[in-house]
């Protein structure tokens, strides 16, 4: 078979060797057709082969994004992004002149500002209030767990002092009980009602800007970690996803993660397994499908509502009763998840306190006893603590570990909101990737984007480190919980193709597999390890296509590696 493309004067790490290869990579029809030594692989090359010169670039398996909220984050870049915002003032700053540049939007909406930037992480109404005085401001907080509003937007709402907390979520509130500016968790749903939905046409577009983004950053295929069912006229994401397929605008390799609502009960599942069918019966599932259901188990640290084991402490240091929001009862999260996998499909849970690890796993436990061991692939994604007896259970019951593997480091928001308020010594039980490797966890990797940076590659050099790119900090855990760079490489690439239903076709390069590939412009494996974070994505190919060159992009800026859980 003869070379349509020929890669050579590089590196090529294949994900089957214990690093990287002197080596030549040739493709034909999109699929690799031989990997080795040059003398070797330029037996296929004809003078028709196009050649492309590495100079010395390594190749690497295309980078897959195991849990990340395309649509979401391309809305939120379309609309007031406080992403960029370095302190409380600028964001404030930002959203003034989103609203003088947007006069006629009914409502100021947007994301990405930062909990460190206000004291105790709860911004107040009355900041806002001083910029647009006159129309509602919603904004969601980077980790997308909380909100921050303005008077208007909570008249709007119809919330006022004598709105009680609903279960699930919390109203932070001023001392006559008003609502003081922020809300957390199932409280962001008061708004619902209100608030404009989100047009079709911004969606799709929210799409491709994201796409342009990320595969900017060597990614190739993702699982959309939230594809909620729609609720009024907001715009149905898993079409947007079928429309833009159909229209070849979809370069990259989806898995839709469909939202399980918590509220909707068990009856959903029908109205899911028909989605799921649907785009089966439409779409090769190498580029599409819809086979994986999203659990949302717990909350976050930082606002106390991760579920854990132990109690939070208050701001003294003393034990509080809360042990954060289980948003399921255990039984209830036995049984529908039971159901969930007798129906064949994937389950996606985030778990994120060590309780919501325990009940996830007890869960599927149970579904395996009562429906047998199958190859659904489930996995927990977050594991910010883990409970050292419930590290082995992930390889038993063939759970794979979703590791987001940038929050592993010190940073403001983990130590001024989230460690002074969990138990002694949880630091050392924080992102035990380590641990979990060694007991046999399959890992997968995933950015959780736009919550903080896609970019795979400061990742990487977290999970190597424990500590963030150019930050002067000591390491989060002990030595212990670090990854090789060969372990976090291999978790977002084979890992996470094994996690997608794609590792017979993409996750690796070798003859037969698809060309889905990214060149970095340094070898990696020769970097010393704190040195990781320079390299940079110089091509991105799908299919033997090559869908980003950065020499021929004017706008190679991808979002700057911040670390924010």
């Amino acid at each position: 078979m003869h070379a349509e493309i020929l890669f050579e004067n590089g590196w090529v790490y294949t994900g089957n060797d214990a690093g990287p290869l002197r080596a030549n990579l040739a493709i034909t029809e999109g699929r690799i057709i031989a990997v080795g030594q040059p003398e070797d692989v330029n037996r296929t090359v004809t003078p028709d082969t196009r050649r492309v010169d590495l100079q010395g670039q390594l190749v690497v398996p295309g980078f897959q994004d195991a849990h990340v909220h395309p649509i979401f984050a391309g809305i939120e870049l379309l609309q007031c992004d406080l992403t960029e915002a370095s302190s409380a003032e600028e964001a404030v700053a930002r959203v003034a002149r989103y609203a003088e540049e947007n006069p006629d939007e009914p409502w100021i909406l947007g994301a990405g500002w930062s909990m460190d930037f206000f004291p105790g992480g709860t911004p107040t109404r009355g900041l806002l209030d001083e910029v647009v005085p006159d129309r509602p401001v919603y904004l969601i907080n980077r980790d997308h767990h909380g909100a921050w509003a303005n008077t208007t937007a909570f008249a709007a709402a119809g919330i006022s002092a004598e709105t009680p907390d609903p279960e699930g979520g919390r109203l932070e509130r001023e001392e006559d009980g008003r609502p003081a500016g922020t809300v957390h968790e199932g409280a962001m749903d008061l708004f619902n009602a209100a608030k404009p939905p989100v047009p079709y046409g911004l969606a799709y577009q929210g799409l491709l800007a994201s796409q342009k983004l990320l595969l900017a950053q060597g990614i190739t295929a993702w699982q959309d970690a939230w594809v909620p069912i729609p609720e009024g006229e907001h715009a149905d994401h898993l079409n947007v996803y079928m429309d833009a397929a159909k229209a070849g605008d979809l370069k990259v390799r989806v898995t839709a993660c469909q939202w399980w609502n918590r509220t909707a009960g068990i009856g959903q599942l029908e109205a899911i397994v028909e989605r799921r069918d649907r785009v089966a019966s439409s779409f090769d599932h190498q580029m599409l499908n819809a086979n994986t259901v999203k659990v949302m188990v717990d909350g976050v640290a930082e606002n106390y509502t991760a579920a854990m084991h132990h109690v939070y402490l208050d701001h003294h240091g003393h034990h509080t009763d809360n042990r954060g929001i289980e948003f399921f009862e255990p039984d209830e999260l036995k049984k529908f998840v039971t159901a969930i996998d007798a129906a064949g499909m994937q389950l996606h849970f985030h778990a994120l306190g060590d309780r919501a690890v325990t009940d996830a796993l007890d869960a599927l436990e149970a579904a395996r006893d009562s429906n047998g061991p199958n190859d659904q692939r489930h996995h927990l994604a977050h594991l910010q603590v883990v409970r050292s007896e419930d590290v082995p259970r992930f390889a038993a019951l063939n759970a794979a570990a979703n590791v987001q593997a940038l929050w592993a480091c010190h940073e403001e928001q983990m130590d001024t909101l989230t460690l002074p308020f969990l138990e002694p010594g949880a630091e050392d039980r924080h992102y035990p990737f380590g641990e979990l490797a060694s007991a046999g966890a399959r890992l997968v990797a995933g950015s959780d984007w736009p919550v903080s940076t896609a970019d795979p590659i400061a990742a990487s050099h977290v999970a190597v480190n424990r500590t963030a790119p150019e930050e002067d900090l000591p390491p989060l855990g002990p030595e212990s919980q670090k990854l090789s760079l060969k372990q976090i490489l291999d978790a977002y690439t084979y890992g996470s193709a094994w996690i997608n239903h794609l590792d017979a076709e993409t996750g690796t390069l070798e003859p037969g597999k698809l060309a889905d590939l990214a060149v970095l412009d340094l070898n990696v494996f020769d970097l010393p390890a704190e040195e990781l974070h320079r390299a940079v994505v110089t091509q991105t190919w799908i299919g033997g296509e090559c869908v980003y060159d950065r020499a021929l992009t004017r706008d190679n800026q991808v979002q700057p590696a911040r670390v924010m859980p």
